[in-house]
Protein backbone atom coordinates (compact mmCIF):
# COMPACT_ATOMS: atom_id res chain seq x y z
CA UNK A 1 0.00 0.00 0.00
CA UNK A 2 2.84 2.12 0.72
CA UNK A 3 4.63 1.52 -2.34
CA UNK A 4 1.21 2.83 -4.13
CA UNK A 5 0.94 6.02 -2.31
CA UNK A 6 4.42 6.77 -3.11
CA UNK A 7 3.79 6.19 -6.73
CA UNK A 8 0.74 8.31 -6.62
CA UNK A 9 2.81 11.29 -5.20
CA UNK A 10 5.51 11.33 -8.09
CA UNK A 11 2.67 11.75 -10.89
CA UNK A 12 2.25 15.25 -9.14
CA UNK A 13 5.60 16.11 -9.89
CA UNK A 14 7.10 16.84 -13.38
CA UNK A 15 8.58 13.39 -13.98
CA UNK A 16 4.94 11.99 -12.87
CA UNK A 17 4.60 10.63 -17.31
CA UNK A 18 7.65 9.01 -16.91
CA UNK A 19 6.86 7.26 -13.66
CA UNK A 20 3.39 6.44 -15.31
CA UNK A 21 5.11 4.59 -17.90
CA UNK A 22 7.57 2.69 -16.22
CA UNK A 23 4.41 1.61 -14.36
CA UNK A 24 2.90 0.24 -17.65
CA UNK A 25 5.62 -1.49 -18.06
CA UNK A 26 6.68 -2.60 -15.33
CA UNK A 27 2.87 -3.77 -14.21
CA UNK A 28 2.47 -5.53 -17.76
CA UNK A 29 5.88 -7.87 -17.00
CA UNK A 30 4.79 -8.72 -13.62
CA UNK A 31 1.09 -9.41 -14.22
CA UNK A 32 2.17 -12.21 -17.34
CA UNK A 33 4.79 -13.82 -15.44
CA UNK A 34 2.57 -13.73 -12.11
CA UNK A 35 -0.21 -14.11 -13.76
CA UNK A 36 1.16 -17.73 -15.22
CA UNK A 37 2.30 -18.94 -11.63
CA UNK A 38 -0.81 -18.18 -10.30
CA UNK A 39 -2.55 -20.06 -12.90
CA UNK A 40 -0.41 -22.89 -12.92
CA UNK A 41 -0.63 -22.96 -9.05
CA UNK A 42 -4.53 -22.89 -9.04
CA UNK A 43 -4.00 -25.91 -11.60
CA UNK A 44 -1.91 -28.10 -9.41
CA UNK A 45 -4.28 -27.04 -6.55
CA UNK A 46 -7.36 -28.54 -8.41
CA UNK A 47 -5.24 -31.17 -8.98
CA UNK A 48 -4.85 -31.66 -5.16
CA UNK A 49 -8.66 -31.35 -5.00
CA UNK A 50 -9.83 -34.02 -7.54
CA UNK A 51 -7.17 -36.38 -5.95
CA UNK A 52 -8.52 -35.60 -2.77
CA UNK A 53 -12.10 -35.91 -3.70
CA UNK A 54 -11.49 -39.45 -5.59
CA UNK A 55 -9.88 -40.89 -2.45
CA UNK A 56 -12.81 -40.06 -0.08
CA UNK A 57 -15.38 -41.23 -3.10
CA UNK A 58 -13.63 -44.58 -3.28
CA UNK A 59 -13.93 -45.19 0.60
CA UNK A 60 -16.76 -47.65 2.50
CA UNK A 61 -17.56 -44.47 4.48
CA UNK A 62 -18.36 -42.20 1.63
CA UNK A 63 -20.39 -45.11 0.00
CA UNK A 64 -22.95 -45.46 3.66
CA UNK A 65 -23.59 -42.28 3.40
CA UNK A 66 -23.75 -40.82 -0.09
CA UNK A 67 -26.11 -42.30 -1.58
CA UNK A 68 -28.77 -40.38 0.64
CA UNK A 69 -26.85 -37.00 0.83
CA UNK A 70 -25.50 -36.35 -2.66
CA UNK A 71 -29.32 -37.21 -4.73
CA UNK A 72 -31.32 -35.21 -2.09
CA UNK A 73 -28.68 -31.72 -2.36
CA UNK A 74 -28.59 -32.34 -6.12
CA UNK A 75 -32.21 -32.10 -6.58
CA UNK A 76 -32.04 -28.92 -4.70
CA UNK A 77 -29.80 -27.37 -6.41
CA UNK A 78 -31.04 -28.53 -10.11
CA UNK A 79 -34.66 -26.77 -8.82
CA UNK A 80 -33.38 -23.42 -7.51
CA UNK A 81 -31.22 -23.18 -10.82
CA UNK A 82 -34.01 -24.43 -12.78
CA UNK A 83 -32.63 -27.58 -14.06
CA UNK A 84 -29.25 -25.48 -15.26
CA UNK A 85 -26.78 -27.29 -12.34
CA UNK A 86 -26.22 -30.18 -10.17
CA UNK A 87 -23.99 -29.62 -7.25
CA UNK A 88 -22.25 -33.07 -8.31
CA UNK A 89 -21.12 -31.32 -11.34
CA UNK A 90 -17.99 -29.59 -9.66
CA UNK A 91 -16.80 -32.75 -10.12
CA UNK A 92 -18.46 -34.90 -12.56
CA UNK A 93 -20.74 -34.21 -15.30
CA UNK A 94 -24.45 -35.01 -14.45
CA UNK A 95 -27.73 -35.05 -15.49
CA UNK A 96 -31.38 -35.81 -13.90
CA UNK A 97 -33.11 -38.94 -15.49
CA UNK A 98 -36.45 -39.01 -15.47
CA UNK A 99 -37.56 -43.05 -15.78
CA UNK A 100 -40.70 -45.51 -15.25
CA UNK A 101 -40.57 -47.23 -11.84
CA UNK A 102 -40.52 -50.52 -13.16
CA UNK A 103 -43.07 -52.28 -10.08
CA UNK A 104 -44.87 -48.67 -9.15
CA UNK A 105 -44.98 -47.57 -12.73
CA UNK A 106 -44.94 -43.81 -11.67
CA UNK A 107 -42.33 -41.51 -12.48
CA UNK A 108 -38.98 -41.51 -11.01
CA UNK A 109 -36.38 -38.35 -11.15
CA UNK A 110 -32.61 -39.00 -10.45
CA UNK A 111 -29.63 -37.24 -10.44
CA UNK A 112 -26.65 -39.47 -11.48
CA UNK A 113 -23.33 -38.13 -13.09
CA UNK A 114 -22.79 -39.05 -16.82
CA UNK A 115 -19.81 -39.84 -18.78
CA UNK A 116 -21.13 -37.68 -22.20
CA UNK A 117 -19.56 -38.98 -25.39
CA UNK A 118 -19.22 -37.68 -29.15
CA UNK A 119 -21.69 -34.81 -29.38
CA UNK A 120 -23.00 -34.72 -25.94
CA UNK A 121 -21.64 -31.15 -25.85
CA UNK A 122 -23.19 -29.79 -28.47
CA UNK A 123 -26.76 -29.22 -29.67
CA UNK A 124 -30.38 -31.21 -29.95
CA UNK A 125 -29.64 -33.45 -33.73
CA UNK A 126 -26.13 -33.86 -32.73
CA UNK A 127 -26.01 -37.84 -32.34
CA UNK A 128 -25.85 -36.81 -28.92
CA UNK A 129 -24.76 -39.83 -26.47
CA UNK A 130 -24.11 -40.33 -22.35
CA UNK A 131 -22.73 -43.36 -20.31
CA UNK A 132 -24.80 -43.61 -17.12
CA UNK A 133 -22.39 -46.18 -14.83
CA UNK A 134 -24.78 -48.32 -11.71
CA UNK A 135 -22.04 -48.16 -9.38
CA UNK A 136 -24.20 -47.24 -6.37
CA UNK A 137 -21.06 -45.93 -4.71
CA UNK A 138 -19.74 -49.73 -4.41
CA UNK A 139 -23.15 -51.05 -2.73
CA UNK A 140 -24.16 -54.71 -3.09
CA UNK A 141 -27.49 -53.99 -5.21
CA UNK A 142 -27.78 -52.51 -8.48
CA UNK A 143 -29.31 -49.17 -8.19
CA UNK A 144 -33.23 -48.92 -8.82
CA UNK A 145 -32.91 -46.72 -11.88
CA UNK A 146 -31.15 -49.65 -13.54
CA UNK A 147 -34.53 -52.15 -13.41
CA UNK A 148 -36.04 -49.07 -14.67
CA UNK A 149 -34.42 -48.85 -17.60
CA UNK A 150 -34.41 -52.24 -18.44
CA UNK A 151 -38.03 -52.41 -18.11
CA UNK A 152 -39.01 -49.42 -19.70
CA UNK A 153 -35.40 -47.79 -22.28
CA UNK A 154 -37.30 -45.15 -23.41
CA UNK A 155 -36.72 -41.98 -20.82
CA UNK A 156 -35.98 -38.78 -20.62
CA UNK A 157 -32.95 -36.96 -18.83
CA UNK A 158 -32.31 -33.05 -18.25
CA UNK A 159 -29.09 -31.93 -19.89
CA UNK A 160 -27.78 -28.38 -18.48
CA UNK A 161 -31.52 -27.69 -17.71
CA UNK A 162 -32.68 -29.02 -21.28
CA UNK A 163 -35.24 -32.27 -21.38
CA UNK A 164 -33.88 -34.68 -24.26
CA UNK A 165 -35.62 -37.88 -25.18
CA UNK A 166 -33.47 -41.23 -25.51
CA UNK A 167 -33.34 -44.70 -25.33
CA UNK A 168 -31.26 -46.27 -22.86
CA UNK A 169 -29.13 -49.94 -23.95
CA UNK A 170 -27.45 -51.91 -21.80
CA UNK A 171 -23.87 -52.57 -22.69
CA UNK A 172 -22.75 -55.79 -22.69
CA UNK A 173 -19.50 -57.66 -23.95
CA UNK A 174 -16.61 -56.01 -25.96
CA UNK A 175 -18.51 -52.81 -26.11
CA UNK A 176 -18.95 -52.76 -22.25
CA UNK A 177 -15.32 -53.63 -21.97
CA UNK A 178 -14.20 -50.57 -23.57
CA UNK A 179 -16.78 -48.29 -22.23
CA UNK A 180 -15.94 -49.86 -18.57
CA UNK A 181 -11.63 -48.73 -19.09
CA UNK A 182 -12.77 -46.05 -20.51
CA UNK A 183 -14.97 -44.68 -17.58
CA UNK A 184 -12.42 -46.06 -15.32
CA UNK A 185 -10.18 -43.65 -16.64
CA UNK A 186 -12.73 -40.99 -16.56
CA UNK A 187 -13.22 -41.70 -12.81
CA UNK A 188 -11.16 -43.71 -11.23
CA UNK A 189 -12.67 -44.50 -7.91
CA UNK A 190 -15.27 -46.99 -10.30
CA UNK A 191 -12.91 -50.23 -9.69
CA UNK A 192 -12.63 -49.46 -6.26
CA UNK A 193 -16.14 -50.02 -6.35
CA UNK A 194 -16.32 -52.40 -8.69
CA UNK A 195 -13.60 -54.46 -6.19
CA UNK A 196 -15.99 -54.36 -3.42
CA UNK A 197 -19.05 -56.04 -5.16
CA UNK A 198 -20.03 -59.47 -6.58
CA UNK A 199 -21.61 -58.41 -9.02
CA UNK A 200 -20.91 -56.83 -12.26
CA UNK A 201 -21.54 -53.31 -12.68
CA UNK A 202 -24.26 -52.44 -15.19
CA UNK A 203 -22.83 -49.87 -17.95
CA UNK A 204 -26.04 -47.77 -20.12
CA UNK A 205 -25.60 -45.59 -23.04
CA UNK A 206 -28.26 -43.22 -23.47
CA UNK A 207 -29.19 -42.46 -27.17
CA UNK A 208 -30.82 -39.26 -28.06
CA UNK A 209 -33.32 -40.33 -30.21
CA UNK A 210 -34.72 -37.63 -32.79
CA UNK A 211 -38.10 -35.25 -32.20
CA UNK A 212 -41.04 -37.12 -33.77
CA UNK A 213 -40.33 -40.69 -32.66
Amino acid sequence: MKGGRGVKGERGTRSGRGARGVGRGAGSGVAAGAGGGVRAEEGARAGVGVRVVRRVSASRGFARVAPYVIPALDRGVHRLTRGRRLLSTAMLPGLVLTSTGARSGLARRTPLACMPEGGAGGGAGAGRSWILVGSNFGRPGHPAWTHNLLAQPRVSISWRGVDVTVTAVLLEGEERAAVWAAALAFWPPYAAYQKRISREIRLFRLTERPSGR
